[in-house]
């Protein structure tokens, strides 16, 4: 078998098991085994095609991995999933929110959760208010000016 083929083999089983990783570890070896095919098309011998992978390897692990790593870290703080979207919407007062009654709710996308207001303050019920925090099963709100 010809040799730039099993560095194509091999770059290929690695781009999979980056697919299920997705570390970005094995695609650095992946980037080093394809430029590795590529020495052994243009036919450069086994000590170079292995001095290409290790070189290759070497330099997407400290210039491309970190970059990648900072992307993907950018992205999964971007989104906000579950009851932490909840913080910044709009939702209508339920029951009457009142911190000496110990009572208040608020309903948002159907839900009706408990509610207390940021400042102690008393609100209507049917008032619309902002969620300004969310501490375990209680919303934090405070009411908008209309």
């Amino acid at each position: 078998m010809q040799a730039y083929l099993i560095w194509l083999i091999a770059a290929l089983a690695l781009i999979i098991f980056e697919i299920f990783s997705a570390t970005f570890g094995a695609i650095c070896f992946a980037i080093g085994a394809g430029f590795s095919a590529l020495a052994a098309g243009l036919g450069a011998n086994l000590t170079w095609q292995i001095v290409v992978f290790a070189v290759v390897s070497l330099l997407t692990f400290i210039f491309l991995r970190p970059f990648m790593l900072k992307i993907l870290d950018r992205k999964s703080k971007d989104v906000k999933t579950n009851a932490d979207a909840l913080v910044g919407r709009k939702a209508i007062v339920s029951e009457r929110i009142d911190a000496a009654q110990h009572t208040g709710r608020v309903a948002v996308d159907g839900d009706d959760w408990k509610a207390v207001s940021v400042d102690g303050s008393i609100i209507e019920k049917g008032d619309e208010v902002e969620i300004v925090k969310l501490d375990s099963i209680i919303l934090t709100v405070r009411k908008t000016e209309n």
